[in-house]
């Protein structure tokens, strides 16, 4: 037991610590935007970062895929179908990239049709967007080298290379944006400059650590043919039907939020902020469930065993879980008015604190079934739970709106995690 939650915080904490920068991303970006252009200006780069989250979001299989697959080749000791499992997740970076690049103005052009902005403020997203788009491939073969090193139980790679995107990328969109002719547009290079950056690290760590110092395209397409690859692809489909649920209750939940005026949309992405925060922490253990288990499944490890990992790993969400749901329930109304002096948004947070302070246990037995299962490469499993889960906050809100207001949306939020729960805990087999 001991051993098992070492590696569960050796694997962990590199997690939370790269995790624990992105904040600081967002934070310098709208600094910058802030001091440069006024309100419109912040708006569009806004709505072009809104615009690269809702397209890489479909593409997180990437990482979950190749990370579940990895780990379980590791376990059995399989080097060389550890590196072809690699080739393999490169290739459909390299089909995703093409259809990024492919679709880019037709996404970009019916995203805001239907976003409500200023013609300053879609201007200002466009050229963003454009500028940024052309980082696609560092982007997405970052999601592949991010999985494959949690498969190789190895989170302190990912990490260094995590902490160097957003340090660069917090360094050249400054400079590019304050102190050359580039101004707002600078944002997009430093963001550019940084995921190639990061790009450039994970190679480099790959040659090093790894050995292995290159993969060409033919490479990509022998792996292709590995009777495996069916495998992989089946996994990724029900993984990307995922993502789309997970889609219909985060880009639901803000959409619906809007409806009951700025003050309500304001707490709503208040207490969204805190439930994300979360999140870079249970995360963590999260992805070490999916390096644990997945080794485990390859190891062939008797029952016992992995259910022993399993229980560790939810010993320490849940712990996770409820340090935040005490912080939360002694300093939430204090976190909220550090996020904002708005007496409005102030006074109607009031009656969401009871969420905030639930949220974390529901959450943290969510998301560490998510890595236990990514670990298993149960996709089937893992795309039924958020099938149920988005329908889950659908119905729930249909049914209570009428007659509890902007409350049904957190009741529909809290009742799409219970649906992960309980599926993912009656499905549990091994």
């Amino acid at each position: 037991m001991l051993s098992v939650n070492r590696d569960i915080v050796r694997l962990a904490v590199p997690s939370i610590l790269a995790n624990i920068t992105i904040p600081l991303v967002g934070i310098v970006d709208t600094a910058i935007v802030g001091h440069l252009g006024d309100a419109a200006v912040i708006g569009g780069i806004a709505i072009g970062t809104m615009l690269f989250d809702l397209l890489y979001w479909n593409f997180g299989f990437l990482r979950i895929g190749t990370s579940g697959l990895t780990a379980q080749a590791f376990g059995a000791g399989h080097k060389s179908e550890c590196r072809r499992i690699l080739a393999q997740s490169l290739s459909l970076v390299l089909m995703a990239t093409l259809f990024v690049w492919t679709i880019q103005w037709f996404f970009v052009t019916a995203v805001l049709a239907i976003v409500p902005c200023s013609e300053q403020a879609a201007s200002v997203a466009r050229e963003y967007f454009f500028i940024r788009i052309w980082a696609a491939p560092a982007t997405l073969s970052l999601f592949t080298f991010k999985g494959w090193f949690i498969g190789m139980q190895d989170t302190k790679s990912p990490m260094a290379v995590d902490i160097l995107v957003n340090a660069v990328n917090m360094g050249a969109s400054y400079f590019l944006a304050v102190h050359t002719p580039l101004g707002i547009a600078g944002v997009a290079w430093g963001t550019l400059i940084a995921q190639y950056s990061g790009l450039m690290l994970a190679t480099l760590i790959l040659a090093i650590r790894y050995d292995i110092v290159h993969i060409g395209i033919r490479e990509m397409k022998e792996a292709m043919k590995e009777p495996g690859v069916k495998r992989m692809l089946s996994l990724n489909r029900d993984l990307f039907i995922r993502s789309l649920c997970f889609m219909v209750v985060y880009v639901g939940f803000t959409s619906l939020a809007s409806r009951y005026g700025d003050t309500e949309l304001a707490v709503s992405s208040i207490l969204m902020k805190f439930f994300m925060f979360f999140s870079f922490f249970v995360d963590g253990f999260a992805y070490a469930g999916e390096a644990l288990v997945g080794k485990a499944y390859g190891e062939k490890s008797e029952k016992n065993q992995v259910n022993s990992v399993v229980r560790s790993l939810f010993y320490w969400a849940i712990g996770v879980g409820a340090v935040f749901t005490v912080l939360y329930a002694i300093w939430g109304h204090a976190f909220i008015a550090m996020m904002t002096g708005d007496h409005a948004v102030l006074d109607a947070s009031r009656h969401y604190i009871g969420w905030l302070i639930a949220m974390p246990l529901v959450s943290a037995l969510a998301f560490m079934w998510d890595g236990v299962y990514v670990g298993a490469t149960a996709g089937k499993q893992i795309r039924n739970a958020m099938i149920w889960a988005a329908v889950a906050f659908v119905v729930s809100y249909v049914a209570t709106f009428w007659w509890v207001g902007i409350q049904a949306l957190y009741i529909a939020y809290f009742a799409h995690l219970i649906a992960r729960v309980v599926y993912l805990t009656k499905e549990w087999k091994y």
